[in-house]
């Protein structure tokens, strides 16, 4: 079955004046225009594709990639506002359409929303959606803690930032664990720190537990070596100063240095440390 929305592998089964035809071999075809028809081919050869409906609504290939596929939530800058809704830039030269039922806000042309993509099965259109919690539902989680999982920075709460969690459910990262910049819209990477009794998730940014030493370790060891060998930082400095330095807290950066130290990479000095001898 060819599925609208996702990338598609499918055979080159024929080449028309307008481009060639795909099967998904269960007599299934898409049209793949001649604009997108790569320099080399031959019949019987799979190539994956993505695929749509066009401006007539007919089902088409294309080999661009979308900035957004169905499932997904991302960030996605609107390309027009007309009667119909809001219509935003994904990548592809028909634009993807947001009703204004499925807008939060009315949306302005210019301005920037997470968005989540859907097949609407009324009408068999691809849209989307700023009306996120509706896609989302921390009720049944298939996550454990300890996790290592995908994000989408979707908003700034009180507490932290708000992010999707393997676009299915909602977390929360604390301001007080973010060592480095972010921003909404961005895809990153984070665990599972702690799932509370009312099923709400707490995010890290870094590995957890033993898994953050070797990182941490080699992320000082390197800093070492692009500041001449010394760092005036130590087990006694301002967590706001390791952060600002290392981007990392001090509980981590006390067990990096831990590490280099039992593996005799780094001497202790009274106003910070540095790199052993060989």
């Amino acid at each position: 079955m060819i599925e609208l929305g996702r990338t598609n592998k499918l055979e080159i089964v024929r080449d028309t004046s307008v481009g060639l035809f795909l099967s998904d071999g269960k007599g299934h075809d898409v049209l793949l225009p001649n604009k997108y028809v790569p320099k080399d081919y031959e019949i019987g050869q799979h190539i994956e594709v993505f695929c749509y409906l066009d401006y007539d609504e007919r089902p088409i290939a294309t080999t661009l990639e979308p900035y957004i596929m169905v499932g997904e939530f991302r960030l996605l800058q609107v390309a027009e506002v007309n009667e119909f809704g809001a219509f935003m830039e994904w990548g592809l030269e028909k634009h993807l359409l947001v009703p204004f039922r499925e807008q939060r806000d009315k949306m302005k042309q210019g301005q920037w929303y997470v968005v989540h993509c859907y097949l609407d099965q009324r009408t068999g259109r691809l849209v989307a959606s700023n009306k996120l919690d509706k896609f989302l539902s921390n009720d049944n989680l298939n996550v454990k803690e300890w996790d290592e999982v995908d994000l989408v920075v979707i908003r700034q709460t009180d507490l932290g930032w708000e992010v999707i969690v393997n676009e299915k459910h909602k977390g929360l990262v604390y301001f007080n664990e973010v060592f480095k910049t972010i921003n909404i819209g961005d895809v990153i990477p984070g665990c599972i720190k702690k799932i509370r009794s009312d099923n709400k998730i707490d995010i890290s940014l870094q590995p957890l537990g033993s898994r953050v030493l070797e990182p941490a370790a080699k992320k000082i060891y390197e800093t070492l070596k692009e500041n001449g060998g010394f760092l005036a930082l130590h087990d006694k400095s301002d967590p706001e100063e390791i952060r600002d330095i290392m981007q990392m807290s001090k509980k981590t950066f006390k067990k990096g240095l831990g590490t280099l130290y039992k593996e005799r990479k780094i001497t202790l000095e009274n106003d910070g440390i540095a790199l052993a001898e060989d």
